[in-house]
């Protein structure tokens, strides 16, 4: 743990990092992304690199957790995020109408999930029949956290498979009632 921490984090050189009181502010020309650090985590900008330095040895993890933090923010503003997400099932699917996302996923009602602004989705077909939902973002916290939102509606069911999952996602098929006879 305390190996990841005392790495440094390097700057590429069209990244524009700037450290004022703990708020950490990485800047792109087209998107800019700020986190606040713990007052105990001292941050130091040298040339093209950051490093990172605690005062008290009871707050390492502070450390790791502030490198991490920073080196998301830098590869989000440089490369972004994706995750995806399959819907699988008879009469599931979803549809992008404008900033909402509508799941229609076995329910009486169908399901308008509001995106946030900083999340852009697209909806597609597999050959198998099956919806993909490919979610993008520079923010990798909030990606992970509308991600999980939307497969929170219909958990994959370890029986007949349905419901909404992660993309690499593996669930093992159990078998049913009948499979003791």
């Amino acid at each position: 743990m305390s190996k990841i921490g005392k790495k440094s984090i390097n700057i590429p050189n069209w990244v524009e990092v700037t450290i004022e009181n703990n708020l950490v502010v990485v800047k792109w020309p087209k998107w800019e992304l700020s986190e606040k650090i713990l007052d105990c985590v001292d941050i130091k900008k040298e040339e093209n690199e950051i490093r990172l330095s605690v005062k008290n040895i009871d707050d390492r993890k502070f450390r790791w957790l502030s490198r991490s933090l920073i080196a998301n923010m830098i590869e989000g503003v440089t490369n972004g995020y994706e995750k995806k997400l399959l819907i699988m099932g008879v009469w599931y699917w979803a549809q992008l109408q404008w900033n909402k996302l509508v799941l229609s996923l076995g329910f009486s009602h169908k399901i308008n999930y509001e995106l946030d602004k900083n999340v852009e989705a697209k909806v597609e077909q597999d050959p198998k029949g099956n919806t993909i939902i490919t979610l993008n973002s520079i923010n990798k916290q909030l990606l992970g956290e509308v991600a999980s939102k939307i497969r929170w509606f219909r958990k994959p069911e370890p029986y007949k498979w349905k419901g909404i999952r992660y993309f690499d996602e593996f669930v093992k098929l159990k078998a049913g009632k009948t499979a003791g006879k």
